[in-house]
């Protein structure tokens, strides 16, 4: 019995450090493969530089693209909170009635900011904004009523045309101002430049799918003789394919490095010219870059494409390849 159980432990025991040892073994090999396939790439560096450009610049138009919506939807949000509606009051109602309705419109619901322009405000501006102070000062009375400017909470049209209707309805209102078709059409190029955006990066994945696929389609007929053998000897598909899987993700790496470099050096060349464009308008907004999130996502992309792009090259050419 004891002769029994001591054998038990021996074969557990044996058993454990197989299974030790063939995860060992495993993490070596990876290891061995993912340095032989790098090695081999560095003993062609002109053309693996080339097969990595050419992936880099099928990354670079919609990351820049991808760039360029993050700057849209920041100025959108500016947009959003510039987006106010005016309420034009009768010319019957006094400064005071109207400090008053400003007053209790400050707790509608809706509401999230209220300003009063006074009559004699309103004329003050006007005035200034048309250099037609003389003109005006000949008037004897002032034709302009007082109005009140809102800041909606919600600024989406739809919340913001039932405000505006609700708003017209209080006493002493005359009318209500909304002009947001600038903000509906900036919205509409917003989606259809996330759409077009989708559709480039899914066009130009595809692109370096096909790259890397048949380079690594070469790279195997290079080696068939070297695969045959090793087929001959037992070595599994999954064997085979380890090195140029890791070839594959090699060249979608170093596409993406050199992707991040040509969005940073374009970055910084653009950077000034756009700068003073906006400044000239009295504006002030800096180019969007990668950061490290968009970096490391844009690493993760183009490492996965060309890994899938490998496994889909040596799959379809190790059915083809029989030992002889």
């Amino acid at each position: 019995m004891e002769s029994v159980e001591r054998q038990a432990r021996k074969g557990a025991r044996s058993s454990r450090i197989s299974v030790e040892s063939r995860y060992r073994s495993w993490l070596r090999h990876h290891g061995a493969m993912a340095r032989d396939s790098a090695r081999r790439l560095l003993v062609t560096p002109v053309a693996s530089l080339l097969t990595m450009l050419a992936i880099a610049i099928a990354l670079t138009l919609p990351a820049a693209l991808w760039l360029a919506l993050d700057s849209a939807r920041l100025l959108d949000n500016e947009l959003n909170d510039s987006a106010q509606l005016t309420l034009y009051l009768e010319t019957s109602v006094d400064e005071s009635q109207a400090l008053t309705l400003s007053d209790s419109l400050r707790g509608a619901p809706g509401v999230g900011g209220v300003r009063l322009i006074t009559a004699a405000e309103g004329m003050q501006e006007f005035a200034q904004a048309l250099d037609l102070k003389r003109s005006l000062s000949l008037l004897d009375d002032n034709p302009l009523p007082a109005s009140i400017v809102i800041t909606p909470l919600d600024t989406s049209p739809e919340s913001v045309r039932d405000l505006a209707a609700r708003l017209e309805g209080e006493p002493g209102v005359e009318s209500a101002r909304l002009d947001l078709a600038w903000l509906e059409r900036l919205r509409q190029l917003s989606e259809l430049g996330q759409k077009v955006t989708l559709g480039l990066a899914l066009l130009f994945g595809l692109g370096v799918l096909l790259v890397v696929g048949n380079t690594i389609r070469l790279s195997v007929e290079s080696r068939r003789q070297e695969i045959e053998v090793v087929t001959l000897i037992g070595a599994t598909h999954a064997f085979v394919r380890r090195p140029f899987l890791y070839s594959g993700a090699w060249y979608g790496l170093g596409g993406g490095l050199l992707a991040c470099g040509i969005l940073a050096l374009g970055g910084n060349w653009l950077a000034a010219p756009v700068t003073a464009l906006v400044q000239s308008y009295g504006g002030n907004y800096v180019l969007p870059a990668l950061g490290i999130t968009g970096g490391t996502t844009l690493l993760f992309s183009s490492t996965i494409l060309g890994w899938l792009g490998a496994w889909i090259a040596v799959g379809r050419h190790l059915a083809s390849i029989s030992p002889r």
